[in-house]
C-alpha cells in the first residue's frame, strides 16, 4: 500500500468537514483522541499484568474429591472419623 500523499490527506479532511461540519470537527477530534489514549492505557495495563499466582501447594482436586468420597462413605456406614462406630 502506498503512503498517503498530501492530496489524499486534503481530500480526507474535506470529507470529514462535510460529514461533521466545521463546528463539530474539533469536538470529534478531541473525543477520538481521548478514546485512543484510554485504549492505549488499557492495552498497556494488559501487557504489564503480572502472571497469575501459582496454585496452592495443597492437595489436588482429585485428592480432595477422594477424601470427600471416603468421608461420605464412612458417614453412610455410621463410622466416625476416629474409626469408632457411632452410638
Amino acid at each position: 500500500m502506498q503512503d498517503l500523499g498530501w492530496a489524499e490527506i486534503l481530500i480526507i479532511a474535506l470529507v470529514f468537514v462535510l460529514l461533521f461540519g466545521a463546528k463539530k470537527l474539533p469536538e470529534t477530534a478531541r473525543a477520538v483522541g481521548r478514546s485512543l489514549r484510554i485504549f492505549k492505557a488499557e492495552a498497556g495495563k494488559l501487557r504489564d499484568d503480572e502472571p497469575a499466582e501459582p496454585p496452592p501447594s495443597g492437595p489436588t482436586l482429585e485428592e480432595q474429591a477422594r477424601r470427600l468420597e471416603e468421608q461420605a462413605a464412612r458417614l453412610r456406614a455410621g463410622i466416625r472419623e476416629d474409626g469408632q462406630a457411632k452410638p
